[in-house]
């Protein structure tokens, strides 16, 4: 255990004693995982000093891309889109070298459709949420074994594909479609078009990836949008999933959800909304719980998903920091290994 300043902490590290306001109430229990947002907390309530456990938790997080290649991407591609004007498409051409980039940066990597990535929620843009959707859905051709040819056909759509955004002065971001007024609702709902429009006309980016540009809204029981449409090639398909999962676990016109909430809501639509073959490939390489979620037991312990079984997206590793009874403990468990033991909620 040792004394650490708040300014100092990484968002890595675990409470060793409570961490308590000058009037003694307690802000934070011991075992506590300091994550960033419970960092801020505590400089706003002016908490300078906590007691932190020696060795943070030995996570294993495994992405689709690194942290600062994935901010290298988000730059570029925000950079090309908020130059875009309505019509004047020369620069956006530059992005279909971005999608094969992106392609390959995923292929360098050993097994890489044998892992289980863990994908956060987060509050991201429209650029951010782009290049994960591209990421994600690249996996899942690769998955499939489609050719290159279309991976990147569907790289560069999913790039391109909230482009329509761009035109609309409509608030989305963190924020249910549902609580939109109906002029608000009716204009959202046309980015797909706007987005398809201002592309029809190009060359250099083929007719698959228009469509997918216009399809990425709909749904296989006629529920989407704009055209209502259940008449869905498999590409458009595939970017459908994607999007979906990747919209609510970052908040683009829908309030942000956990991922584990994300996958049930594709689970409860498999084979209703979506193709139930495509989701459950995307689902392999899913991981439940995220390396770093704090977690509660069947058992009522409470714990630390320290990394992914390559099996099982939903057993992962867990640090157990404290037992059924609130005592502080430190015991790792493979999930894998119990057949009555399983993780019964996130905890915030």
């Amino acid at each position: 255990m040792r004394l650490c300043k708040v300014d100092d902490l990484k968002g890595t590290e675990i409470l060793a004693k409570d961490a308590m306001t000058l009037e003694y109430k307690i802000l934070l229990s011991a075992g506590t995982l300091l994550k960033p947002e419970y960092i801020r907390k505590l400089k706003e309530l002016n908490v300078r000093e906590v007691y932190v456990k020696e060795s943070a938790p030995d996570t294993k997080e495994v992405v689709i891309l690194k942290e600062e290649v994935e901010e290298s991407f988000r730059s570029k591609v925000k950079n090309i889109l908020e130059k875009h004007t309505y019509s004047h498409n020369e620069n956006l051409m530059e992005l279909c070298q971005t999608a094969d980039t992106i392609i390959v940066n995923i292929l360098q990597e050993e097994e890489v459709v044998e892992k289980i990535y863990d994908i956060k929620e987060r509050s991201s843009d429209i650029y951010e949420h782009s290049i994960n959707l591209c990421g994600l859905a690249t996996i899942v051709a690769l998955k499939m074994g489609l050719p290159k040819e279309m991976v990147h056909d569907i790289g560069v759509s999913c790039l391109l594909h909230d482009l329509g955004l761009r035109y609309l002065q409509v608030p989305y971001e963190n924020k249910n479609i549902e609580e939109l007024t109906e002029l608000e609702s009716v204009e959202y709902k046309k980015h797909p078009v706007y987005g398809y429009s201002a592309l029809r006309d190009e060359n250099w980016i083929s007719e698959v990836s228009k469509n997918m540009i216009l399809y990425h809204h709909e749904r296989l029981d006629g529920s989407g949008y704009p055209l209502k449409t259940t008449d869905i090639p498999q590409e458009c398909r595939i970017i459908q999933i994607c999007d979906a999962f990747d919209e609510m676990i970052c908040g683009i016109g829908c309030e942000r959800t956990k991922v584990y909430e994300a996958i049930r809501y594709l689970r409860n639509n498999k084979g209703i909304k979506f193709d139930g073959k495509i989701v459950d490939i995307f689902l392999e390489f899913t991981a439940v719980y995220p390396a770093g979620t704090v977690v509660k037991t069947s058992e009522g312990e409470a714990g630390i998903v320290l990394y992914q079984n390559k099996q099982y997206p939903d057993r992962p590793v867990i640090r157990i920091t404290k037992d059924r009874n609130g005592m502080a403990v430190d015991v790792v468990k493979d999930l894998a290994e119990y057949n009555d033991l399983y993780i019964d909620e996130v905890m915030e």
